[in-house]
């Protein structure tokens, strides 16, 4: 089967397949005191720079859950748009591991400013209120837009005049990254993110993701957070020696690259085929676009997808790592 349902539905980079089978061999210590942790580590800390400390678990609601939890106490508030991924696809974990409340923000592309956020900080100082103290962004956003360097920037420097957090869920942060034309540092720690959530399972990895932390203070209680969580793996060196070949032999950057490029040619040749609204500008490797429900129901029969709004006749479109112009042309033909 082939899909566009989403990168979580592609395989495993054959390169992070060597690495994991490398790793088997022999005994390690368990819970991260490898090896192969401690390269990755290593690794982690020259793409994202000195400051950055990583912490590996599971998976993204894992990440998300733990990086959260650093930064509020069970009185505070997190701040998403109505569309985030902690808002509609975690089950309320983020909520239920935290103690803090959801606040989300309606937006039209999925993206959070200050102009939107400012009218939540008037309950700052107030003891009735849940008090704000994380904003949650993610980059690419859900609807496949991405934040510009300078509008993570001013997101970050407006939070910490009010002595609040930048959480990043990088779920996607290397497809950003192509589209920026930047390194992964330049768009996480050079623009004042203080906590990043980064993964790798949509674009090539076998599993796994890894909590960066980039302030002291949210790097003093991360090992607690993470074993209470349940996101400490006792074999850790299964997960984290996948970011050593991921991150140094360019693998993020390679299969990101070819990821957005058949967003594009996905999204050009259907443009060819008719009038079809695309309901998002498709800056990463999601597309958006509404089409006649007869002709999306028939689709269905012969490839994967999910709709996004169906009542809207929207549908959702992912491209992935291993993308073929193949697959494209063949869901091409059928439309």
């Amino acid at each position: 089967m082939r899909s566009f349902g989403s990168d979580n539905h592609s395989g495993v980079h054959p390169e992070i397949l060597n690495a994991i089978i490398e790793a088997n061999k022999d005994h390690a210590i368990a819970y991260g005191g490898d090896t192969y942790t401690i390269k990755a580590t290593e690794v982690i800390k020259k793409h994202f720079g000195e400051t950055a400390e990583p912490f590996f678990v599971f998976n993204g609601t894992g990440a998300n859950i733990v990086a959260l939890r650093a930064c509020t106490n069970t009185f505070n508030s997190i701040i998403s748009s109505e569309t985030a991924h902690i808002a509609v696809d975690e089950c309320g974990a983020p909520e239920f591991f935290t103690g803090a409340s959801l606040k989300e923000i309606a937006t039209c592309d999925g993206k959070l400013t200050p102009e939107l956020i400012k009218p939540l900080l008037i309950e700052l100082g107030f003891e009735h209120h849940s008090q704000p103290k994380v904003v949650y962004i993610s980059q690419c956003s859900e609807l496949g837009t991405v934040y510009s360097v300078d509008e993570i920037k001013e997101l970050a420097c407006f939070l910490h005049s009010y002595n609040m957090y930048l959480h990043v869920d990088g779920a996607r942060l290397a497809n950003a990254a192509v589209t920026l034309g930047k390194s992964l540092k330049e768009i996480t720690a050079d623009c004042g993110v203080d906590i990043l959530s980064f993964g790798g399972t949509k674009n090539g990895m076998m599993l796994g993701e890894v909590v960066i932390a980039f302030r002291p203070q949210l790097v003093e209680n991360m090992k607690y957070i993470r074993k209470q969580c349940a996101q400490l793996y006792s074999k850790m060196r299964f997960s984290s020696c996948q970011f050593i070949p991921y991150l140094e032999n360019n693998i993020w950057l390679k299969n990101a690259t070819n990821a957005n490029y058949m967003a594009q040619l996905l999204k050009e040749k259907i443009t060819q085929k008719g009038s079809f609204e695309f309901t998002q500008k498709t800056e990463a490797n999601i597309l958006l676009l509404k089409m006649p429900k007869t002709m999306s129901e028939k689709l269905l029969k012969r490839h994967f997808f999910y709709f996004w709004n169906e009542a809207a006749g929207e549908i959702r479109l992912v491209t992935s790592w291993d993308t073929t112009e193949e697959d494209i042309d063949n869901f091409v033909k059928d439309i």
